[in-house]
C-alpha cells in the first residue's frame, strides 16, 4: 500500500466517524449563526468550495454507487466523473439548493448508463467478490437482480432516506410510479430475505452492505485538472465540427446548380419514316454534264465562276 493510499484511508475513517454511509448534512445557516466564528471566516474560492464538497461526500457516494452497480471500478469511474462535471458546471453547482443530491444523481445516472455493455474492459472484468457474510451476500445478489431504476429508487427511499416525491423527481418518475417501484423492488428482497420485510432493518442491513468495502476517490485537485482537460477537449472537438461543418456548406454552395435544368427525356425510336435510298447510277447525260462542269470550273460560264461584288 503506498502512501497515498494511507492518507486516503485516514480521510475515508474520518468521514465514517463525521457521518453514516447515507447521509452527511451539510452545515446549515442556523449553526452558522450559533457560531460567530464561521460566519467571521472570509468567503472560500471555487477551488476551495469543491475540495470541501469533495470532502463532505465523496465517500458517501462512492458507497452509495457501489450498492447500485455492485462494482468497485465503476463506482468510483462514476463518482469521479461526477465531480469532473460538477467542476466544469460549477457556477451551476454552487448556487443549487442541494449539491451533494446534484452529484448523487449525476453519478447515478453515469453509473445506470446502458452504454456500458458496449466496453468490452468493463464487461469482460471480472464481477466483484461477494461479500463474505451470507446474509449481505444474499442481499447483494437481491439488490443486482433488480432492474436498475427499481434499484436506485430502493437506494434512494430506503437507504439515503429521501422522502417519496423527491425519490421520484430524482428518477424523472411521478410519485405512484415510484411508488410502485418502490412496493415491488421491497417484495423483492422479502422474498429473499423475509426478516427485512421492514423498511428500519433493511436500511441497517443496506448501510452494513456498503460499509464492508474501502472505496477511495481521487484526490480533488486531480478531478479539477481532468475537469478541465475534458472541457477544453470537448470545445476543440465543438470548434473542429464547426470549422467542417462550415467547410462543407462552403464547398457546397459552390458546386451546387444555380438555376433548374429539366431532365433530358430518354429517346424513342420514330416509326413510319421510310429509309433513305441510295443514289443510283448515272445516266450518260449526267456524266457528261459532270465532266463537263469539272473540266470548266476556272473557266466556265459565269454562273460557275461567280465574280466578287
Amino acid at each position: 500500500m503506498t502512501a497515498q493510499d494511507d492518507v486516503r484511508n485516514t480521510a475515508d475513517a474520518q468521514a465514517d466517524a463525521q457521518g453514516e454511509w447515507y447521509q452527511q448534512p451539510l452545515s446549515t445557516d442556523a449553526e452558522a449563526e450559533a457560531d460567530p466564528r464561521a460566519a467571521a471566516q472570509p468567503s472560500r474560492t471555487p477551488a476551495q468550495a469543491f475540495d470541501a464538497l469533495h470532502a463532505h461526500c465523496a465517500h458517501t457516494l462512492v458507497r452509495q454507487t457501489y450498492l447500485l452497480t455492485g462494482r468497485h471500478e465503476l463506482a468510483l469511474e462514476s463518482v469521479e466523473r461526477a465531480f469532473e462535471l460538477a467542476w466544469q458546471r460549477w457556477p451551476e453547482v454552487a448556487v443549487d439548493r442541494d449539491p451533494p443530491g446534484w452529484l448523487r444523481a449525476a453519478a447515478h445516472e453515469y453509473a445506470l448508463s446502458p452504454w456500458h455493455t458496449l466496453r468490452p474492459r468493463l464487461r469482460l472484468r471480472r464481477p466483484d467478490p461477494p461479500p463474505s457474510d451470507p446474509e449481505q451476500r444474499t442481499l447483494r445478489d437481491a439488490l443486482l437482480k433488480l432492474p436498475p431504476v427499481y434499484r436506485r429508487t430502493l437506494l434512494l427511499y430506503d437507504g439515503v432516506g429521501l422522502d417519496l416525491p423527491d425519490t421520484a423527481a430524482e428518477t424523472e418518475a411521478s410519485t405512484p410510479a415510484a411508488a410502485g417501484r418502490l412496493l415491488y423492488a421491497r417484495a423483492a428482497i422479502a422474498d429473499r430475505l423475509p426478516h427485512l420485510s421492514s423498511p428500519e432493518a433493511l436500511h441497517d442491513h443496506l448501510a452494513g452492505l456498503a460499509s464492508g468495502r474501502r472505496l477511495c476517490t481521487a484526490r480533488p485537485t486531480a478531478l479539477r485538472a481532468r475537469g478541465e482537460y475534458r472541457a477544453r477537449l470537448w470545445t476543440h472537438w465543438a470548434f473542429v465540427c464547426t470549422i467542417l461543418l462550415l467547410t462543407v456548406t462552403a464547398l457546397t454552395l459552390r458546386t451546387a446548380p444555380d438555376h433548374y435544368e429539366p431532365p433530358v427525356p430518354p429517346g424513342a425510336p420514330v416509326q413510319g419514316v421510310p429509309p433513305r435510298a441510295a443514289p443510283g447510277p448515272l445516266s450518260d447525260k449526267e456524266r457528261s454534264l459532270r465532266k463537263k462542269l469539272k473540266a470548266e470550273t476556272a473557266n466556265g460560264p459565269e454562273k460557275l465562276s461567280p465574280e466578287p461584288r
